[in-house]
């Protein structure tokens, strides 16, 4: 190989070309059937053998492609088998919608029986049903979005796969998990929702939770105040111009070290109350301190800190 071979750059990947390395034009055509990319202006081949991403099969009327289509479900981890397992249909029919005969029926309802049977088969198949089904509840009861339901299901089968589970609470483990997963992917929700969702105790989920991050080596970034506004101005029904007032109210006080050493919740409430009075559309001490799980001393005290340091005036 010479030099110039050697030095010569490697071809862009396919996605990347956005231009016409001879004329500069951005009008590119995938032609599929020569496996080239041309430019429409002077006709230079960009790329050539490129992947046809489509099916390996052609359908000519919407009939033929959703027989021909042989898609289902996406994968996914809140299953215990990946959503990949097959069911037997309970219509006694064939393909064409021709009626089994007696034969075939019971030949079907043996199938069906064994079906269930083998689905979940060994002890582990059987944790994670019941396991990922708690998660699912816990999900559900708190309205958590799908990156939850995701992230604690893989949270949970990685303590499966290190034989964490032996000897604890199934519960206890999938609560632990949904709350590791919240503090992962920067939702906030405490120990108590967590715990009253999932029917157990504070107690049991801080000890689990403490277990998983210790075991599993996981990464959980700390609580923030800002979480928790949005929040608060959600279940308090405030504009939004409240919760953006809190949030530059939380700002200035971090970055005169307000927050070192206050729990998120009670400087959040507390930020969402001066907020609420500056706007005009205020609430007690008592709804905030409601919501958010404090003290009503807690929320004086660090709306008496941000009065006093931040220099705004507030008529009550």
């Amino acid at each position: 190989m010479s030099e110039d071979e050697e030095s010569k750059p490697l071809p862009p990947i396919l996605k990347d070309i956005q231009r016409c390395p001879e004329c500069g034009s951005t009008r590119l055509m995938r032609d599929y059937e020569s496996a080239e990319v041309v430019c429409m202006e002077c006709g230079y081949v960009v790329d050539m053998k490129i992947a046809d991403q489509g099916p390996e099969w052609r359908a000519f009327d919407n009939e033929q492609r959703d027989k021909r289509a042989r898609v289902g479900a996406p994968v996914t981890f809140t299953i215990h088998d990946k959503g990949l397992s097959t069911m037997i249909d309970w219509h006694d029919r064939d393909i064409f919608g021709k009626r089994f005969d007696a034969n075939q029926r019971a030949q079907m309802y043996r199938l069906r029986k064994w079906q269930r049977r083998i689905r979940v088969s060994d002890a582990i198949e059987r944790n994670l049903a019941f396991a990922l089904s708690e998660i699912t509840k816990v999900a559900n009861v708190l309205s958590l979005p799908k990156s939850i339901f995701e992230t604690s299901s893989i949270i949970y089968r990685k303590a499966v796969k290190e034989r964490l589970i032996r000897g604890r609470s199934i519960q206890g483990i999938s609560a632990a998990a949904v709350y590791i997963a919240c503090r992962q992917c920067g939702l906030p929700r405490t120990l108590d929702e967590i715990a009253n969702a999932a029917n157990i105790s504070k107690r049991e989920v801080g000890r689990s939770y403490r277990f998983l991050v210790k075991e599993l080596n996981l990464s959980i970034p700390p609580l923030k105040a800002s979480h928790y506004i949005s929040k608060f101005s959600n279940q308090l029904t405030m504009q939004g111009k409240v919760e953006e007032i809190a949030n530059k109210i939380l700002s200035v006080a971090t970055e005169l070290k307000l927050t070192s050493g206050r729990g998120p919740t009670g400087i959040a409430a507390a930020a969402s109350y001066v907020a609420s009075v500056l706007v005009g559309e205020k609430r007690t001490q008592r709804e905030i301190a409601e919501i958010a799980k404090v003290t009503e001393v807690t929320i004086r005290n660090r709306y008496k800190e941000l009065i006093e340091r931040l220099l705004f005036i507030v008529t009550l």
